[in-house]
Formats: C-alpha cells, structure tokens, sequence
C-alpha cells in the first residue's frame, strides 16, 4: 500500500509542476490573457491545481485516519463540490468556442471577446455552483450542523444524511454530464460538416479542430465515469475489502489524476502558439539555472 500511495504523490507532484508551468506560460505573453481558448484553458489548469491538491489531502488524511474538524471539512466540501463541475462545464464552454471559430467565424470576434470571456467565466462559476447549493441546503435541513463539530474523518459520505441524498446527486451529476455531451456531440456533428465543405489550410484547421473537440469528449468521458466510482467501490465493498482498496486506487489514478493530466496534452503541446512559448520558457529557465 505504501509503495501505491508513494506512486500516487510521485503522479500529483507531476502533474502539479506541470500545470503550474502552464499556468505561467499562459501569464508570459499578452495575447493568451486576452483570448477566450487560452483563458478557459488556464481555467482548467487552475481547477485541475485545487481538485488534485485537496484530493490528495483527503487521500492521505483518511489512509492515515486524521481527523480534521467539520468546518474545515465543509470548506473542503463546498471547494471540491464547486470545482469537480468547473473543469467539465469549461470544456463544454471551450468546445462551444471552437464550434463558434470554425463553423461561425465571421461572429467570433463579437461572441468571444475578453469582456465576454469574464461573462463566460462567471457563467460556468454560477453552473458549477448550483449543484453545491442543493446539496448543502438539504444537509442543513435534515441536520443540526452546530450541534456536532468535533473532529473526524472528512469524505463526502458525513454530508449524506439520508440514501436518497446519494441518488439525488448522481441525478444531478448524471444532468449536468447529459447536458455536456449533447452540446459537445452538436458541436463535432457541426464542425464535421464544415471539414468535408472546406478545402486547403480551411480544411486543414478544421480537422485540428475537430481533433480537440474529440479529446474534450474523452476528458468528458472520464469525468463522468468519475461520478459512478461511489456506487461501484461501495458494491466491491460488500465482496471483499483488499478487492476494494485496489479498485479505489485504479479509479483515483484512472477517473481523478487522467483526465487532470489530458488538459496539458490537448493545448499544452498540441497548440503551436502555446507550445512555442512553453518551450521558450523552459529554455531561458534552463539558461538562468546554468
């Protein structure tokens, strides 16, 4: 179990420097600042940061049976509730802006300017938030919060008064995921279309496009098999519980740490602009070093 959880530290350190070295070369040049695909993308990094560094935490806090006490554990609740939506409904939003690059490009300066950039980001916070809310305004209901804040293990489950609690959120998740896919499905459907019309450089572009919009649907994918992990580690739990650990550890690695390391793939290195200026970066950092 150590060697599996030295592993997992290894992976978030990682990915970790690498999304903070993203995160500065977003900061290094203007026209990422002040354009909407890089904006969004600095948004995922940046929720990627939180949702691994606060995973980890509580990874570790409940291996090893700390205790921490609820209201910080309700922080911690409201956080990871908030920016497990962000990443996906942001690349809802970034699929939705290539949709709107290639298939209506004389309006995408008007409809992805920096000051509807800000709007958009406020949208996906409001989005993100909404499910938080309903959770948290039926704990409050069904429980007196101030009456027991004594320290123990935090996990979601302490939040989870009654079983129906637990559906309603899937039922919730399983929406906002429906809602996702529909628009990302629209937008690949659409932007085929324009590929087989276009011709040249056009057709070119379009098929990058169309690739990026494609691994968006993967993260996706794994974002939302992400929310059955629960259900499926609590039906293992009833077999046998070393079958269990092993289970929750292939999804902590495969359904959390994956799709946070695919964002630095898609625009990290496949996007010449950025990739240019990372590597750029990297060398004045190396030649500052020497």
């Amino acid at each position: 179990m150590n060697d599996k959880i030295m592993l997992i530290q290894v992976f978030v350190v990682l990915f970790l420097c690498i999304n903070l070295l993203l995160i500065t070369t977003f900061f290094s040049k203007e026209v990422f600042y002040t354009t909407m695909r890089y904006v969004l993308f600095a948004v995922t990094l940046m929720s990627d940061c939180l949702l691994l560094f606060l995973t980890d935490i509580l990874l570790l806090s409940n291996l090893y049976r700390f205790t921490i006490q609820r209201w910080l554990c309700l922080i911690m609740y409201i956080v990871l509730s908030l920016y497990i939506f962000v990443t996906p409904v942001t690349l809802t939003a970034m699929t939705l802006e290539r949709y709107v690059a290639i298939c209506l490009p004389l309006r995408h300066a008007e409809l992805c300017s920096p000051r509807s950039t800000l709007h958009g980001i406020l949208i996906i916070h409001i989005l993100s938030s909404l499910p938080c809310i309903v959770y948290l305004s039926i704990f409050f209901a069904s429980t007196s919060y101030g009456s027991d804040n004594q320290g123990r293990r935090c996990s979601a489950e302490i939040f989870l008064i009654h079983t129906w609690q637990g559906h309603l959120r899937s039922a919730i998740s399983q929406f906002y995921f429906l809602i996702m896919c529909i628009t990302i499905m629209f937008s690949y459907v659409k932007i085929t279309r324009v590929a087989k019309a276009a011709s040249g450089e056009d057709k070119k572009s379009t098929w990058r496009g169309l690739r990026t919009v494609g691994l968006h649907a993967l993260q996706l994918l794994l974002c939302l098999i992400q929310l059955w992990c629960p259900f499926i580690e609590a039906a293992v739990l009833q077999i046998n519980l070393m079958l269990f650990i092993n289970v929750r550890y292939f999804n902590y690695i495969t359904f959390i740490l994956a799709p946070r390391c695919l964002s630095p793939l898609i625009y990290g290195l496949r996007d010449e602009m950025f990739f240019h200026a990372l590597k750029r970066l990297a060398i004045c950092g190396l030649r500052k070093k020497h």
